[in-house]
């Protein structure tokens, strides 16, 4: 039988959600304690891999096994062996056709930004630092240049193994909440290091490195050497990955302090 699971991790104490030979990953913890509540070894595939640092809020996986448990088991019982970082939120049982990664029709990430001269201390680790004040109206201008279909190379990791660099972005908004700066983005998938390679070049933007057409030039480039640095993986989030209805999973369940930058 197939089964997918919600999953959320603080990615601060992973080294990212594929498996390493150290077994430091997501999906180590998760697959561990998947076989001790199946008896047998378990394989899980994601929607979407994610680096050392970045959290998740709603991970989407799936596996196969042969033995049936009962929900509480795949959730309550799977957490009892889990890292305190990461949980199982929920579980459901689906169709054998059903991919967590091909199956899913859009995904959203948040990056959340701490504006302020002075670096964080309590939120160290789940938010990314720019001391520098930074202009929400001239980001948002250079954002909108990257809506829609396009060839991303320019913001494209020189590891990253798509097989192609074309993808819909379909959602780039920007906000200011007191100190935090938030940008949610959503498109059919991501390239590698993608998010932080844009946000960090409308950073050059907001901070008057840059005019706002300068993004489109080097969207149109597609020379990763033209954009921003990649900033750092705390302040970013897989906050949510969509599904056509007939797979029948559950709701995500917003999480009111998340909901609240």
């Amino acid at each position: 039988m197939r089964i997918a699971l919600g999953i959320e991790y603080n990615g601060a104490t992973f080294c990212g959600w594929q498996t390493q030979p150290s077994g430091c990953a997501v999906q180590d913890a998760l697959e561990r304690a998947l076989a001790a509540i199946a008896g047998e070894k378990i394989a899980t595939i994601c929607a979407g891999r994610t680096d050392a640092g970045v959290h998740a809020l709603a991970q989407v996986v799936h596996f196969d096994c042969n033995v049936e448990r009962p929900a509480s088991a795949w959730v309550r019982g799977t957490n009892t062996s889990m890292p305190s970082g990461a949980a199982v939120t929920w579980m459901q049982p689906v169709a054998a056709d059903f991919s967590a990664r091909y199956s899913a029709r859009e995904r959203s990430y948040r990056y959340v930004l701490f504006n302020h001269a002075v670096r964080p201390a309590l939120n160290q680790g789940r938010v990314a630092w720019c001391h520098a004040p930074l202009d929400i109206a001239r980001m948002s201008a250079a954002a909108t240049q990257l809506l829609g279909e396009h060839d991303f190379s320019a913001f494209r990791s020189a590891e990253c193994q798509a097989k192609s660099p074309v993808r819909d972005l379909r959602r780039l908004a920007i906000r200011r909440s007191g100190d935090y700066i938030v940008f949610d983005l959503a498109a059919n998938a991501f390239l590698h290091h993608m998010v932080r390679n844009i946000v960090g070049s409308l950073v050059y933007v907001g901070n008057g490195k840059h005019e706002p057409a300068w993004l489109a030039d080097v969207l149109a480039s597609g020379d990763r050497a033209l954009a921003a640095p990649t900033l750092e993986a705390a302040g970013l989030y897989l906050a949510h990955v969509s599904y056509d209805a007939k797979w029948g999973l559950p709701a995500l369940a917003r999480r009111a302090w998340f909901e609240e930058i």
